[in-house]
């Protein structure tokens, strides 16, 4: 059984001990700490908190267990159902919440959940309120709302169909260049609610042809459900059996977007937000942001049409707050992460899908085309365990010392930047591990650079 409290949240496998598995009691008291943090930053007693939940085989009985845990505190819950990581954050400002829930482990296995919580933009909580939230865990002492000031219930199912219509309504997303190319697309919900929103989606945007596999939401997955090139195995098939143009595949909440070219070869997770930005640079010039682990391909494709790029420090809230501090037109992570702020400040696989159709649309290349366009670079990711009281400051700042001649960026561990590539260092908030990831001009170089920081590391120690 695992259990990990942190600032960006709850998360764990179901069951077990309280403190060792995600338990009942483990949503019950993290989600009371949210609400009164709410009622802290907002000043105000009467909240309305929006949630929503990926397929998981769990998450109707922490939904009921949400459900009534927000009640209890006299919040009124307004709740989507089966839906969208990005799908609820647009339904925060939407219907104009006070916060949101999303009950999904991302791509963790179908026996994890979690509790994602959101503020009232409909974004992630900061490191700030993730703090506070713990303390107010931390220190007990729960009290709930008597019977004449319990909180409401309404259920609201048009959420995802109203993210679909603001897509169709951007200037960037052209439904007739896609109609006219008249697309067959494969797509790979990994059974849960990527069926429910892409397909539709794929429809109103004009493909021709969607072949589906695994979008039925039984929440019980059919593979390891992050979108790797080791776990797009049936639907590369699937794109050269058929004949598809292309292909889709998506994480259980759909924040995450892999592509598959006509040939049924791996398009590249990092090089999903690059495709797309060098579209909308193209079309409103200005500056990109994504993280420090992700490729160097954006800065490139940034620089050429004239932009600037910047790098955050690791996660989803850090890569945004960049964003908007350097007024960026396009952002997000190499794990196939979109954020397009015209739309929402939240990675968004249904936005990159429009996005990207209508780019390859209006390219007239074919899939495999545009990917050959870009800079050719490889990620190589590794971690090393350590014992846990090795100080992990310490060995970086020997290593700091022993490359202090070189580009380096303490944004977030260590990064540092050589001609050939460069690496990046930072330690794990809930184990005692270092990540290392490299990048290169080819494979072999990426894990040849890996493989001498680790040696360095090992050397240190």
């Amino acid at each position: 059984m695992v259990l990990i409290r942190s600032i960006s949240g709850i998360r764990g496998t179901i069951g077990g001990k309280q403190g060792e598995g995600l338990t009942p009691l483990d949503v019950v008291n993290y989600a009371s700490a949210y609400v009164i943090h709410l009622r802290n930053l907002l000043h105000k007693n009467k909240l309305t908190i929006i949630i929503g939940r990926d397929a998981r085989i769990s998450g109707d009985m922490v939904n009921h267990l949400l459900v009534g845990t927000l009640m209890g505190l006299g919040v009124d819950v307004i709740d989507l159902g089966l839906s969208t990581t990005p799908t609820v954050e647009l339904s925060v400002t939407d219907l104009q919440a006070d916060g949101g829930v999303i009950l999904t482990a991302s791509h963790n296995p179908e026996q994890w959940n979690a509790l994602k919580l959101l503020n009232r933009e409909g974004e992630f909580l900061s490191e700030k309120d993730g703090h506070a939230i713990l303390e107010i865990v931390n220190s007990g002492g729960l009290e709930f709302n008597t019977v004449d000031h319990l909180g409401s219930y309404t259920v609201f199912t048009n959420a995802i169909q109203q993210h679909i219509a603001k897509i169709l309504e951007m200037p960037a997303v052209n439904v007739e260049a896609i109609t006219q190319a008249k697309y067959t697309v494969a797509l790979d919900a990994v059974n849960s609610t990527g069926g429910l929103a892409i397909e539709p989606l794929l429809k109103s945007l004009g493909v021709a042809e969607v072949i589906e596999i695994n979008t039925e939401p039984t929440g019980i997955f059919d593979h390891n459900p992050e979108p790797l090139p080791e776990n797009l195995g049936a639907i590369s098939n699937i794109v050269k059996s058929s004949g598809a143009h292309l292909g889709f595949a998506v994480d259980p909440d759909v924040d995450r977007l892999a592509i598959i070219t006509e040939k049924g070869e791996v398009f590249g997770e990092e090089y999903t937000l690059v495709a797309v930005a060098d579209y909308i640079l193209q079309i409103n010039p200005g500056n990109t942001v994504s993280n420090l682990s992700s490729s160097r391909a954006l800065r490139d494709v940034t620089e050429n049409a004239g932009g600037a790029y910047f790098a955050s420090a690791v996660g989803e809230v850090n890569v945004v707050e960049a964003m908007k501090k350097h007024d960026a037109v396009i952002g997000g992570e190499g794990n196939g992460g979109v954020i397009y702020p015209e739309l929402h400040y939240g990675r968004d696989a249904l936005v990159g899908i429009a996005l990207f159709l209508t780019y390859l649309a209006k390219s007239g290349k074919t899939c495999s085309e545009l990917r050959a366009s870009y800079p050719s670079y490889h990620i190589s990711k590794n971690k090393l365990e350590l014992n846990p009281d090795v100080d992990i400051d310490k060995v970086f700042e020997s290593i700091k010392t022993q490359f202090i001649q070189e580009k380096i960026n303490f944004i977030d561990g260590i990064k540092i930047d050589f001609d050939e590539g460069w690496v990046h260092l930072r330690k794990s908030n809930t184990e005692p591990i270092i990540r290392i990831y490299a990048e290169s001009h080819t494979a072999l170089k990426a894990q040849d650079l890996a493989k001498k920081f680790i040696k360095i590391i090992k050397q240190i120690l």
